[in-house]
C-alpha cells in the first residue's frame, strides 16, 4: 500500500520518478547513519604502544584513511539500500488518446408531402426536401469533421438505409445528393423508420464481442426529420420509441413545414399541375418520441429556423473526445541496489585486497 509519493529532481537522473514509501527509507537511513557513527567513534581494537608520542611527532596518523574510506563506502551502500526500501518507481505516462465520438443516424422523410414548396434556398423557392437535404448534408459534414460516424436513412411507405455509419464525408454527400421525394413511397411509416434507425445505431452484440479492443462509442443519437404523421407501416411509433430507449439511443425529433394548405411541386414526369395540399404535423407524437428517449423536439417553420435547429442539436451533442493521460507505475529498485552492490564491492577491493592490514 502506498502512503505517499515523494518526487525529487535528482532521482530522475537514475530513472526514478517517485518514492512510494519515503518514510521507510528515511527510517532505515537514519538507523544506518547512527550505527556508522557509533562504529566510527568506537575505533578499532588496539594494544598500548609506549612510544605513541614519538610516533605522532614522526608523522604517524591518528586515523587510518583506509578504514575511513571503507566506512564511507559502507555508509553509501546502506543509504542505497535505504533508497531501495523507500519504494522507487518509474512512472510512464501515456499520451492523451482520442476516443470515438458519437454514432449519429440522420433520418429524413422523403414522403410525397416533402414536395411542398414552402422553403427557400438563397431566396429561390424550393421544396421542403431540397432544404432538408442541404441542411442535413451540412450537419453531417460538420459532425464527421469532428470525429463522429454518421448514417443516413430515408423513409416513406418503407424505410431503408441510404448510407451506413461511416466517417467518409464524400460517401455521405453522394448518398444525400440522391435523395428524392417519393423514393421510398408517398406515405409516412414513421415507426418503421425509427426502428431501422435504432438498428443501424446499435450494432449486433456479436459484432461488438468480436473486437474486444474496439474503443467504446461515446453515445448513439438519432435525428428524425419529418413533416407529417404516421399513416402507414407495421410498427407503432410508441413501440419504436421504447426500442430506442431500451437501446440507449437518444432521439431528437424535428418537425418542419408551415401550417395550412401549401403549394405542391408536381412529381417529375407525372404531368400534374401545381396544386395546394394540407399536411399537418403530428406534434404530439414527435414530442412523445423525444420525451421517451431523452431527446428534444424541435419545430421549424422557416428555412432559418431549420438551420438553427440543427445548430442547436450540434451544440447539444458534444462529447469530450480525448481521455486524460494514463500513468503506469513500475517498481524500479535496480539503480539503488546496483549502487549498494558497487559500494560493497569497492569496500572489499579497498580494505580487503589492495590495502589489506595484517592483524
Amino acid at each position: 500500500m502506498s502512503f505517499g509519493v515523494w518526487q525529487t529532481p535528482w532521482l530522475a537522473g537514475l530513472g526514478i520518478d517517485a518514492l512510494e514509501r519515503p518514510w521507510l527509507g528515511a527510517a532505515f537511513g537514519l538507523l544506518a547513519v547512527a550505527v556508522l557513527v557509533v562504529r566510527l567513534r568506537a575505533g578499532d581494537p588496539a594494544l598500548p604502544w609506549p612510544a605513541l608520542g614519538e610516533s605522532a611527532e614522526a608523522g604517524a596518523r591518528g586515523r587510518d584513511p583506509v578504514r575511513v574510506a571503507a566506512l564511507g563506502l559502507r555508509a553509501a551502500a546502506l543509504l542505497a539500500l535505504a533508497l531501495s526500501l523507500a519504494g522507487p518507481v518509474s512512472v510512464r505516462r501515456s499520451p492523451a488518446e482520442g476516443r470515438r465520438g458519437l454514432d449519429l443516424v440522420l433520418v429524413v422523410d422523403t414522403s410525397g408531402s416533402m414536395r411542398a414548396l414552402d422553403a427557400a434556398i438563397d431566396g429561390d423557392p424550393r421544396t421542403r426536401l431540397d432544404l432538408a437535404r442541404e441542411v442535413v448534408a451540412r450537419f453531417a459534414r460538420t459532425r464527421v469533421g469532428d470525429g463522429d460516424r454518421v448514417a443516413l436513412i430515408v423513409f416513406g411507405e418503407t424505410a431503408f438505409t441510404q448510407c451506413p455509419l461511416t466517417s467518409d464525408i464524400r460517401l455521405l454527400e453522394a448518398a444525400a445528393s440522391q435523395i428524392k421525394a417519393g423514393m421510398a413511397g408517398e406515405a409516412t411509416a414513421l415507426g418503421d423508420a425509427l426502428a431501422l434507425a435504432v438498428k443501424r445505431a446499435v450494432p449486433p452484440a456479436e459484432a461488438e464481442a468480436s473486437d474486444p479492443l474496439r474503443t467504446p462509442v461515446a453515445g448513439r443519437v438519432v435525428v428524425l426529420l419529418t413533416d407529417g404523421r404516421q399513416n402507414t407501416g407495421a410498427l407503432p411509433t410508441d413501440v419504436a420509441a421504447a426500442l430506442a430507449r431500451a437501446a440507449g439511443v437518444r432521439v431528437h425529433a424535428v418537425g418542419i413545414g408551415s401550417e395550412g394548405a401549401v403549394p405542391m411541386a408536381p412529381e417529375a414526369g407525372s404531368g400534374a399541375m401545381l396544386h395546394f395540399e394540407r399536411h399537418d404535423l403530428d406534434v404530439q407524437t414527435l414530442q412523445q418520441i423525444a420525451d421517451t428517449t431523452g431527446g428534444r423536439f424541435f419545430r421549424a417553420r422557416t428555412p432559418a429556423e431549420l438551420e438553427a435547429v440543427y445548430r442547436d442539436i450540434d451544440s447539444l451533442e458534444r462529447v469530450d473526445r480525448s481521455e486524460p493521460p494514463r500513468e503506469q507505475r513500475s517498481a524500479w529498485p535496480e539503480p539503488a541496489l546496483a549502487g549498494a552492490g558497487a559500494a560493497i564491492a569497492l569496500e572489499i577491493l579497498l580494505a580487503r585486497l589492495l590495502w589489506r592490514r595484517l592483524p
